[in-house]
């Protein structure tokens, strides 16, 4: 990877995969995609170039592919679970026409290409507990979930056929301090921290006793890299391997913070949709192969997240970034 295009640079995963990647690559080296009315802002605008990277423009893309000579292309851009519901024409047209395009420009080019699956791949049919690599994905009824399948689908067949250089990996719920939530089913599991320093309690939208595969967002960052960087000898799978760090429920979450925050109480007020979603996904994800195939081994667990993340945003609220 010498010339790297980051697709949806703005968005929850691409600001922090940005920023990695200029520090490992050199800023120069990695260039910003968005879309207009959402430029890059502040140390991402002024650590790197940047340029409009529309994946539902074909030739837009071409283009920026041409001018900055790029070899790897990360394509972050995609709708998340629940806005995607409301929005599943627009889902689609992200998710799929715009993967199309991406692929396209990636074979005439020569790139590699990154595009993240998610836990959401997985249906109502799906072993529950340490689901398989390989296992049944048909039985799924979000749309969100539709345009994974097809994207792990279309990246493979890319690979098989045209011999593009596609890899994936299918991320369970991710939580980080630095950017907000923007619409997701684990939404949950990053506000409760903000909630927890800013009044001390928090109420939940999914119901007790919900398990689902989260992830610290810095594993998933070093995931991302490390499978781009592996040998592709080694590699049995591409689209799309599980990775796995950590499953919990409400509950659990909650009675960690309180390790640190005594008082803190949380209630429930089930959003439907959500839990509907959350209902359909795995309680946790078998990674074996990921560690088989490229070392995959995650550095955080409930535990020593939970303090990196209160300090943290902490610190966000003492220095007036939020609210």
């Amino acid at each position: 990877m010498e010339h790297i295009l980051i697709i949806g640079a703005t968005g929850q995963i691409g600001s922090e995969l940005t920023m990695e990647l200029r520090k490992r690559y050199g800023n120069a080296n990695v260039v910003a995609g968005y879309i207009p009315g959402a430029e890059p802002k502040g140390e991402l605008k002024e650590s790197g170039p940047s340029a409009i990277a529309d994946v539902t423009d074909g030739e837009a893309i071409a283009s920026v592919v041409k001018e900055y000579h790029i070899d790897t292309i990360y394509n972050l851009a995609a709708l998340l679970s629940v806005v995607a519901e409301s929005k599943p024409k627009l889902a689609w047209k992200i998710g799929i026409d715009g993967l199309w395009n991406v692929l396209e420009v990636a074979r005439e080019q020569g790139c590699a290409v990154f595009t993240p699956s998610s836990i959401g791949a997985f249906g109502k049919d799906t072993p529950k507990d340490k689901t398989p690599q390989d296992t049944l994905q048909r039985s799924n009824t979000t749309i969100y979930g539709v345009c994974k399948v097809t994207g792990e689908l279309l990246s493979d067949y890319y690979f098989n056929r045209f011999g593009v250089d596609t890899r994936s990996v299918r991320f369970p719920g991710l939580i980080s301090y630095v950017t907000l939530p923007g619409g997701g089913t684990t939404d949950y599991a990053v506000e409760i921290y903000y909630d927890a320093i800013r009044r001390g309690a928090f109420t939940c939208n999914v119901k007790a006793g919900t398990y689902m595969d989260m992830m610290y967002m810095p594993d998933a960052l070093n995931a991302v890299v490390q499978l781009m960087e592996a040998d592709p000898s080694r590699l049995k799978h591409r689209n799309s391997f599980n990775i796995a760090a950590m499953s919990f429920e409400p509950g659990q979450i909650a009675a960690e913070i309180r390790k640190h925050l005594p008082d803190f109480k949380m209630d429930y007020q089930i959003d439907p949709v959500k839990q509907a979603i959350a209902d359909s996904w795995p309680n946790s994800m078998d990674d074996s192969c990921a560690r088989e195939e490229w070392g995959w081994k995650p550095e955080y667990n409930l535990q020593n997240m939970t303090v990196d993340m209160l300090v943290k945003v902490k610190e966000k609220f003492d220095k007036g970034l939020i609210k």
